[in-house]
C-alpha cells in the first residue's frame, strides 16, 4: 500500500486533535473529490515499518484524539491487507483513543454484504473503527455547513453501536461543557 499523507494535527476529519493517514487508491472516482491524486494506488510513498512507527509515535501524547484513515479509499482490499495489522496496534497501544475511517463505500450495503470491497479483512477492521463516515462524495450534494463530511448523502455512523444493535445507528456530536 502507499499512502499520500500523514498529517500529525489534524482537526478537519474527526473530533479533536487527530493523526490522519491518506492511502492511495480509490475506484470511487467520485466527481469534485478533493484528494484526486490518490485515486491511484500508486501515488505517494510506500507504507512501511517506519511509517507504521511513525504513525504509533504521532498517536502517543494525550492531547491527541485518536486515527483517521482516509483516502483514497481505505476498504479497497489492498489496503485493508495493510491497514488491518495497523489498527491491531492501535487499539492495543492506545485503546481509549477513537477511529475514524472514511470510505466511499455504504457500511450496510457494501461493507456488510458482499460487494467488490468486502473481504477476509472487513469484519476486523469494522470492530477497530469506532466511526465511520460513508458514502461516496457527491458534488451535487456538498454542502460545506457539514461538520466532518462534504456531501448530505454521507452518513456519520457510530459502528460499535451498529454492530451491537444489528442496524445503522448516527453518530451524535457531544457538547463538551466548558
Amino acid at each position: 500500500m502507499n499512502y499520500g499523507e500523514i498529517k500529525k494535527y489534524d482537526i478537519a476529519n474527526g473530533e479533536g486533535v487527530r493523526v490522519s493517514l491518506f492511502v492511495s487508491g480509490c475506484t470511487h472516482h467520485c466527481k469534485g473529490c478533493f484528494n484526486e491524486e490518490t485515486w491511484d494506488f500508486n501515488y505517494g510513498k510506500p507504507f512501511t515499518a517506519e511509517t507504521e512507527d511513525e504513525i504509533l509515535q504521532a498517536l502517543s501524547p494525550d492531547y491527541i484524539s485518536g486515527l483517521s484513515l482516509l483516502g483514497g479509499e481505505p476498504f479497497e482490499i489492498k489496503n485493508q491487507v495493510v491497514l488491518l495489522p495497523l489498527l491491531r496496534k492501535v487499539k492495543e497501544l492506545y485503546p481509549h483513543k477513537n477511529v475514524w475511517c472514511y470510505t466511499g463505500y455504504l457500511y450496510d450495503r457494501e461493507l456488510l454484504q458482499e460487494s467488490r470491497a468486502r473481504c477476509e479483512y472487513t469484519d476486523e477492521i469494522l470492530q477497530y473503527i469506532d466511526v465511520l463516515v460513508d458514502g461516496e462524495f457527491i458534488e451535487d450534494l456538498k454542502d460545506i455547513s457539514l461538520a466532518f463530511r462534504g456531501s448530505s448523502n454521507q452518513r456519520i455512523i457510530d459502528v460499535k453501536r451498529s454492530l451491537e444493535s444489528g442496524k445503522v445507528c448516527l453518530w451524535e456530536l457531544k457538547e463538551k461543557s466548558v
